[in-house]
């Protein structure tokens, strides 16, 4: 029958006390050296951190007096890391360039009378480390492990501290070693026997809750035997050079003991695992090596051992042999089974539980803040190195990636992919380009929009010609009006005829005239193209235009009908592929996220070892994401291969090439059809200028004749009086008071010659005065003169002399940035189908003089910003 365990009742563990020290001044010193190699403002803005610092080596001083455990714990990590960043900016050591007045001095925790003093940071640390796990071992005996959560902590507790000694011995104790000075405990050999000790007493912790769980006894005998190899893999330790002599006999009893006791465990529960099978034989034979394994442990073990482990030892020795008397009765009277010798049993089965805990993180000093504006000039040089290596990692990954990424488009467009897919669904596009003047041509009323535009050019001809007749006709009656005045009083009727004034005008308003004709033969060229390729343009109706355009259709006749498949296996392909290319994309995300996280100058700040070491295991953190890269891109290889195999077939199934063909046609026709709507879009908007500058044109020469009819028609009063005045038969005196006149009755009278003269050349309309110090004449009739300065004229239209060259009249459209530059008679604009507006070219020099002088409001033409279309 199974007892209860033995160790069930057993609560004895063993536990570290913290290594002791003198006290240090750190401030001094440290403040020294920031002074002579950076400068005094250095040194007083790192104040707090030298204050600090000199505060938590007087905390580790006091020795846990008066803190809690995890007060205790918190306060060594935190020391140890400021240790780190000063280890790497503080070179300490006899140096006489170094901090060479600070020594450290610590006494051994098992021998207190030994000491070491060294002026070498690396025993300060191994010190705090010690102690660290010290405080772990404390805080696991100080739980109740008569309670499922208290065994269970105690049994994180004695992890931690394992994984503070086994990170002392791989880090730390050979550097902390070097020297005559030096103690024992902080050695390679001591703290991997501690670690040992500490991972045994956390599996004896789970093997309890396994007890008190009801775990089978072969479970229970796994975590018993590896309770017991852990205590063995320490007692092997203590019974060797240097650690046989340094220890008291206390702890190697009580290891000695512990180790006997599980195995010994792991025997009983195995034997009743074997009872339970009715293996008999092997359940004495188990039996038996677990009580010699006892009876040899109490013989040698020294003196020393806790009593409450004697009794454990005891209790599970008095089970043992109850049950061997048990089991060797029943085989004598029933199983009759031959017992194999101890040394025929094969080894017991074992199952770890507990390992050291992973320290690196808990005491990763690259994020201290301490010193952190201290960086030696080496730690700079090794980050510049290390940044070139990985710039240069990255560079090579981001251009693979998007060499891919190329490859994957450019062989998808040779393919025509996926645009034969779409074609087939009817969801096709046009090329961009052509797209966008397909939109555009629709956006501005498509052809149809034309014909408005066109009737706008009729009307604005019609307003034009209009515009003509009135001014011929104004012209006319002013003509007749002056005909008939000369024809009744005859030679006293001196004024010029109105032909000879208006020669200039009427030239010009024959040349607009002729212009008007030449642009009514455009723009019936112009209509004659629009019905004759309405036709062609009638495409660009289409909405949308990709509806014109011949569609992929599936075979009429199929021999297999596996159309579906081979169109579902090339979509699923191309899924595939797009899958492929958001990874690599997430990919070039993720390295690039990672360069912009990686600052390892902290690491390099606080790293002891060999900077190579340290950059080969930076940079290897980007080894997975360069293989998932290199995958990505063989994968898209191969499914690029399967994709072209794939298409060949879709190809040859759809008669893609036909289709091909009759798309492209169906392109060039829409091109076509674009380049003749901008065409004729292009003459209808010259058309469309050319009538609105001609029209401004017109404008300013209607306002200069009805000036010129009006200046006539006051002349036309004053003479009409002047006449009256001679026929009546008025003296000299007369004449002279009331209109300046002075002249004799033989020959004419001295003021109509004068008068004479004047008139001619006051009636021109190209010889107005252009100033108001013209000499007045001696006849000043109670009207307006027509020697004085007509009404029309203003101080900005300043009627230039006789003599001077005519200003051209016809203005540039005001939206040009420059004014039209040609006259109104020369060629016109050569169309598509010939020059449009073909007028009789004039000889240079032969262009008459403007019939009316007033200078126009507006610039002198500019031949070089006018295409030509529509000339005047």
């Amino acid at each position: 029958m199974a007892s209860p365990s033995s160790t069930t009742t057993t609560n004895v563990m063993l536990a570290i006390y913290e290594k002791k020290t003198n006290s240090l001044d750190f401030y001094r010193p440290l403040r020294n050296f920031i002074v002579v190699n950076y400068s005094e403002r250095e040194a007083q803005n790192l104040e707090d951190d030298l204050d600090t610092l000199k505060q938590l080596r007087s905390d580790v001083e006091r020795g846990g007096a008066g803190d809690s455990p995890s007060a205790r714990r918190d306060l060594l990590q935190n020391y140890y890391k400021a240790l780190c960043a000063v280890e790497s900016r503080f070179p300490i050591s006899p140096d006489k360039d170094h901090v060479n007045t600070v020594s450290f001095t610590w006494f051994d925790a098992f021998k207190t009378k030994l000491k070491a003093s060294q002026q070498n940071v690396h025993l300060e640390k191994a010190a705090v480390l010690f102690n660290l796990g010290a405080v772990h071992s404390q805080m696991g005996l100080s739980f109740d492990r008569s309670a499922v959560d208290g065994r269970r902590q105690a049994s994180h507790s004695f992890i931690a501290a394992a994984g503070a000694f086994a990170f002392l011995r791989d880090n730390v104790s050979m550097k902390a070693s070097v020297g005559s000075s030096t103690t024992l405990d902080v050695s390679v050999e001591c703290v991997g026997m501690l670690e040992r000790l500490m991972l045994a007493q956390a599996q004896e912790c789970v093997y309890e809750n396994t007890i008190a769980k009801g775990s089978s006894p072969g479970v229970c005998s796994k975590i018993s035997r590896q309770v017991g190899l852990f205590y063995e893999e320490a007692l092997a330790a203590l019974s060797v050079a240097p650690l046989n002599q340094h220890f008291e006999k206390a702890w190697v009893a009580h290891i000695q003991l512990k180790a006997a006791l599980f195995y010994t465990e792991a025997c009983y529960r195995y034997s009743l695992e074997l009872h339970d099978k009715e293996e008999i034989a092997e359940e004495i034979a188990r039996l038996k090596s677990g009580l010699n394994a006892l009876s040899e442990a109490k013989k040698s073990a020294p003196r020393g051992a806790a009593q409450q482990l004697l009794d454990a030892v005891n209790k599970l020795e008095a089970n043992l042999n109850r049950n061997l008397e048990r089991a060797m009765k029943e085989n004598d009277r029933v199983y009759l089974m031959r017992v194999p010798p101890a040394s025929s049993l094969t080894p017991l089965p074992t199952f770890s539980m507990v390992k050291p805990m992973p320290m690196n993180d808990v005491l990763d000093a690259s994020k201290e803040k301490m010193f952190a504006s201290l960086v030696p000039d080496s730690s700079a040089k090794a980050l510049s190195r290390y940044t070139e290596m990985l710039d240069d990692i990255i560079r090579t990954q981001a251009e693979k990636l998007q060499q891919g990424s190329e490859l994957a488009r450019v062989r998808l467009k040779e393919m025509e992919l996926p645009d034969s897919i779409l074609a087939l669904e009817g969801n096709f596009n046009l090329p961009t380009a052509l797209k966008e003047d397909v939109e555009a041509v629709q956006i501005c009323g498509g052809p149809a929009g034309l014909e408005g535009e066109l009737q706008q050019l009729k009307d604005l001809r019609r307003v034009n010609h209009e515009m003509l007749v009135q001014i011929e006709e104004q012209l006319q009656k002013e003509a007749t009006e002056d005909s008939q005045f000369r024809n009744q009083f005859g030679t006293r009727w001196t004024r010029p005829q109105s032909s000879t004034l208006t020669k200039n005008l009427q030239d010009r308003l024959n040349r607009f005239a002729g212009n008007l004709k030449q642009a009514g033969e455009s723009d019936a060229r112009i209509e004659r193209s629009m019905r004759e390729y309405s036709a062609l343009m009638s495409i660009l109706d289409a909405r949308p235009i990709e509806s014109a355009l011949p569609t992929l259709a599936r075979p009429i006749m199929s021999l297999d009908a596996n159309e579906d498949v081979v169109v579902g296996s090339l979509k699923q392909s191309l899924r595939q592929l797009e899958t492929l290319g958001a990874q690599r994309a997430g990919l070039e995300d993720m390295l690039k996220e990672m360069k912009r996280k990686d600052d390892i100058l902290p690491k390099l700040m606080t790293s002891t070892g060999s900077h190579e070491d340290l950059f080969r295991k930076e940079i290897a953190k980007y080894d997975n994401i360069c293989g998932e890269i290199a995958q990505n891109l063989e994968a898209q290889d191969q499914l690029l291969m399967h994709i072209e195999a794939q298409n060949d077939k879709f190809a040859a199934i759809f008669n893609l090439e036909d289709y091909k063909a009759s798309r492209e046609k169906g392109y060039r026709q829409i091109e076509a059809a674009v380049a003749k709507y901008q065409e004729i879009k292009e003459n209808i908007n010259e058309g469309l200028k050319f009538y609105v500058t001609l029209q401004d044109a017109i404008t300013i020469v209607k306002q200069q004749c009805s000036d010129f009819v009006m200046t006539r028609n006051i002349q036309c009063r004053e003479m009409i009086d002047d006449v009256q005045r001679q026929i009546a038969g008025l003296s000299f005196q007369e004449g002279k008071s009331n209109a300046g006149y002075s002249y004799t009755s033989a020959g004419p009278p001295p003021h109509q010659v004068q008068r004479t003269n004047s008139q001619q050349q006051q009636q021109d309309p190209s010889n107005m005065p252009n100033s108001s110090h013209a000499q007045a004449p001696t006849y000043q009739p109670p009207v307006a003169s027509y020697a004085q300065t007509p009404p029309y004229t203003t101080q900005q239209q300043v009627p230039p002399p006789y003599h001077q060259p005519p200003s051209n009249p016809y203005p540039p459209p005001q939206h040009q940035q420059a004014p039209v530059g040609h006259e109104y008679g020369q060629p016109a604009y050569p169309g598509w189908q010939g020059p449009y507006y073909n007028a009789p070219s004039q000889q240079p020099g032969s262009m008459p003089r403007p019939p009316y002088t007033a200078q126009s409001p507006y610039p002198p033409p500019n031949h070089s910003n006018q295409s030509g279309y529509y000339r005047q």
